[in-house]
């Protein structure tokens, strides 16, 4: 048994857990956030992605006493009292999501991207959700939800530096 200390989308919990308990179990039994999916169980389809420390993970490959003492943000910890993250927000005006599934793991492989780029090109776009599979919707609207995500994320942020400057004058 292993004593686990772990902040989940913000709150710090602890537990004793077995030692070979993959994070994807730790998530989706033991806290109820069944928004991560578990797809393939092999890192292969992404279903089952989390950003860990501002990275995009794959939640089944990893054990959860991994990430002692560790940030891990889920699909459930992206809502703020403001409204659905822009990813989310983004995924949804562009008709990005279909049957749901894959979404969850897109959006955070998205975000984590987003959150490190801000102003993506259109292959390092690709390549942060290559780890994502989607049989529904193709990925057009997919890399489209993640540039107009940019494009609110870069409008937002220009929006702070220029009340900032005017505040500074």
């Amino acid at each position: 048994m292993f004593n686990l200390k772990i902040n989940v989308n913000s709150e710090w919990i602890e537990r004793e857990i077995p030692d070979g308990l993959r994070l994807l179990d730790f998530l989706r039994n033991d806290l109820g956030l069944t928004g991560t999916k578990e797809g393939c169980g092999e890192g292969e389809c992404g279903a089952c992605t989390v950003i860990l420390e501002g990275r995009a993970v794959d939640s089944c490959l990893i054990l959860a006493a991994q990430c002692h003492e560790k940030h891990v943000i889920t699909i459930e910890g992206l809502e703020s009292e403001d409204g659905l993250d822009p990813v989310q927000q983004a995924f949804l005006d562009n008709g990005a999501v279909q049957c749901g599934f894959c979404i969850p793991g897109m959006v955070l492989s998205s975000k984590a991207l987003l959150d490190a780029n801000p102003k993506p090109s259109d292959d390092e776009i690709k390549d942060a959700v290559s780890g994502n599979l989607c049989r529904c919707t193709g990925y057009d609207k997919i890399l489209s939800s993640v540039k107009l995500a940019s494009e609110i994320i870069t409008s937002e942020t220009d929006e702070e530096e220029d009340q900032s400057d005017k505040a500074g004058e």
